[in-house]
């Protein structure tokens, strides 16, 4: 994971690396990370979560551990809905890997990004709101992903002081 990313993308391009990958301070790592995780950290819920709690870079993303990654609200997952969640992260990395000869840069580019990886994503992106909607109405904003992950949030924190 990036600490910095452009605030023109519309996600941090995250991926996996070798096991002898040495990361610099300019990332963070997951070690054995699932690719449901991926999923989860590769939305447009997370990327709504970032830009609320995240620092800045200039005008870019910031991302940290501790404020970013340790205080989202994950839903609680079920073996299925882990399932799921691995089948959108597969789709994600193998449209990316079909576009090997780019760099996630380019592939992450909001104006060179190519319809499949876009679809993708935006696959990965209804599965992870329909976990977070409270009814049946679809987000039809960050704004309103924010309102729910905020309810989360203090959901998940009551009775920490």
């Amino acid at each position: 994971m990036p600490s910095v990313s452009s605030e023109r993308r519309a996600y941090v391009p995250i991926g996996y690396l070798s096991p002898d990958t040495v990361i610099s301070n300019l990332a963070f790592a997951i070690y054995d990370a699932e690719p449901w995780l991926f999923a989860l950290l590769t939305s447009k819920m997370h990327m709504a979560w970032l830009g609320a709690v995240g620092g800045k870079m200039k005008t870019d993303y910031r991302y940290s551990n501790t404020i970013v990654y340790n205080n989202f609200p994950a839903p609680d997952l079920k073996p299925k809905t882990k399932e799921q969640l691995t089948q959108t992260a597969l789709r994600i990395l193998d449209v990316r890997e079909y576009y090997c000869e780019n760099t996630l840069a380019e592939l992450y580019d909001p104006d060179k990004m190519p319809d499949l990886l876009r679809e993708a994503h935006n696959n990965n992106d209804a599965l992870v709101d329909k976990l977070y909607q409270r009814g049946t109405k679809p987000f039809q904003s960050d704004d309103e992903r924010l309102a729910e992950l905020f309810k989360r949030y203090e959901e998940m924190t009551a009775g920490e002081n």
